[in-house]
C-alpha cells in the first residue's frame, strides 16, 4: 500500500515482456502438456510477450501437494526477478492456502507485478490484495489463455485493456456468448476447443439497488474464500468498509442453500452492512431455472434476513468459471450504475 493509502499498482505489461509462469495450485500442466504449451503459444503469438517456465509449472501433483514451499517460493522469486513483468497461473486447484505462510510480502511488495489467476488462486490473490497490491482475477494459461481463438476478438481486446493500457474510464464489456466446457483433455487434439458458446438467456441481473456507488474491488472464488474465514488470512472488519464485493462459484456447482449459508456467514459478520455493493459471476452448471432461483434467494438473503434492502446487487455477471471471463482487478475504484446499468472501472489497474 501506498503511504497516501492507496493501492500499490504494477506496471502495464508491453510487447517485449516476460510473464512467469508457475503452478501455485495444482499439476495439471504435467497431466495435460499440450493443453499447457497451446496456452503458452497463445500468450506468446498473441500479446507479443516472452515466457519464463518457473519450477513448479510443470511439476507434477504428487510432487506439488508435498511441497507448499516450492509453490510458493517460485512466486516470491518471480517478483525477485527483474526480468519479469508478470505472473500468471498454469490453473487452478484446491489448496493453494497452504502456500501463504511462505510468501515473502515485504519483498513482493517492493516489486509490485501483475500476477493473475482465479478459482483457487483467490487465496494469494486477496491476500496479496489486502497487503496492498493490486491483483488480478482472470484467465489462467490452461483455463483461459488456451482456448483463446475459440472466442470473439473482442475477448482478447479486453484483457490487452485490462493488462496492457492505461485506462482511467472502462465499462466492463457485454460478452455474447458463453460456453461451461473444453472438450476432453483426455484427447489431445481436444485441447483449445470448446463446446459451442450460447447466447445467455436472461443476461445480467440488477437484483436491487439504485442510483450509482462507487468502491473497491474485491473478492473470488466463493468456495475458495471459505478456506480463509476464521484464519489470520482473512480480512479486519475495516478492510470491509467501502468495497465492491464479487464472488463467483466453481465447477463444483455447489447448491443454491450452500450459498445461502456462504452469505449467511457474511452478513453475520456485519460485512453486507460495510460494503458498497456486491457483484456475482455466473453460476457454472446452473440451469436458467437454478440461476434465477438463486437471485431469489440471494435478494432474500441481504434485504430480509440482514435488511439490506438498498445494497446495489447485481447477478450473472461475466467472471468466474465460465468463459470467456473478464479481468477483475482487486483494489481498483469501481463504480455500480443502477440506473444506466452499466459496471465501470474509474482508474487504470496498472501504472
Amino acid at each position: 500500500m501506498h503511504s497516501n493509502g492507496l493501492p500499490l499498482k504494477p506496471p502495464s505489461l508491453k510487447a517485449g515482456d516476460t510473464i512467469a509462469v508457475l503452478s501455485p495450485c495444482s499439476g495439471l500442466a504435467y497431466t495435460f502438456p499440450y493443453v499447457y504449451d497451446l496456452g503458452l503459444e497463445n500468450l506468446r503469438n498473441t500479446f507479443d510477450v516472452n515466457i519464463l517456465e518457473m519450477p513448479t509449472a510443470m511439476m507434477d501433483n504428487d510432487t506439488l501437494y508435498a511441497s507448499p514451499e516450492k509453490r510458493a517460493q517460485d512466486i516470491n522469486n518471480a517478483f525477485a526477478n527483474p526480468k519479469v513483468n508478470a505472473i500468471i497461473v498454469t490453473i487452478g486447484g484446491d489448496d493453494s492456502v497452504r502456500i501463504l505462510e511462505y510468501l515473502d510480502i515485504e519483498l513482493i511488495l517492493k516489486n509490485p507485478k501483475i500476477i493473475m489467476g482465479y478459482s483457487d488462486a483467490t487465496t494469494f490473490l486477496t491476500y496479496l490484495n489486502q497487503k496492498g497490491l493490486v491483483t488480478f482475477n482472470g484467465p489462467a494459461v490452461m483455463a483461459g489463455f488456451a482456448q483463446l481463438q475459440a472466442y470473439p476478438k473482442h475477448v482478447t481486446e479486453h484483457i490487452r485493456r485490462m493488462l496492457m493500457t492505461q485506462i482511467a474510464r472502462y465499462s466492463l464489456p457485454y460478452f455474447e456468448g458463453y460456453t461451461e466446457r473444453y472438450l476432453n483433455w483426455q484427447t489431445p487434439e481436444n485441447a483449445g476447443q470448446v463446446e459451442p458458446l450460447k447466447k445467455d438467456d436472461i443476461g445480467w441481473q440488477w437484483i436491487q439497488g439504485q442510483g450509482k456507488v462507487e468502491g473497491r474491488l474485491f473478492g473470488g472464488c466463493i468456495e475458495v474464500l471459505e478456506f480463509l474465514k476464521a484464519t489470520k488470512y482473512w480480512p479486519e472488519p475495516a478492510f470491509w468498509d467501502d468495497k465492491i464485493l464479487y464472488f463467483e462459484t466453481s465447477e463444483n456447482a455447489p447448491s443454491i442453500d450452500c450459498v445461502k449459508y456462504f452469505l449467511r456467514n457474511y452478513g453475520t459478520q456485519g460485512i453486507f452492512g460495510r460494503v458498497k455493493g456486491i457483484l456475482f459471476g455466473r453460476a457454472r452448471d446452473y440451469s436458467n431455472e437454478n440461476k434465477l432461483a438463486l437471485i431469489d434467494m440471494i435478494r432474500k438473503v441481504l434485504d430480509v434476513e440482514f435488511k439490506q434492502a438498498d445494497l446495489p446487487v447485481v447477478a450473472n455477471l461475466t467472471f468466474g468459471h465460465t468463459d470467456p471471463q473478464w479481468v477483475m482487478p482487486n483494489g481498483i475504484l469501481t463504480e455500480i450504475n443502477c440506473d444506466e446499468k452499466t459496471i465501470a472501472l474509474l482508474e487504470s489497474p496498472t501504472c
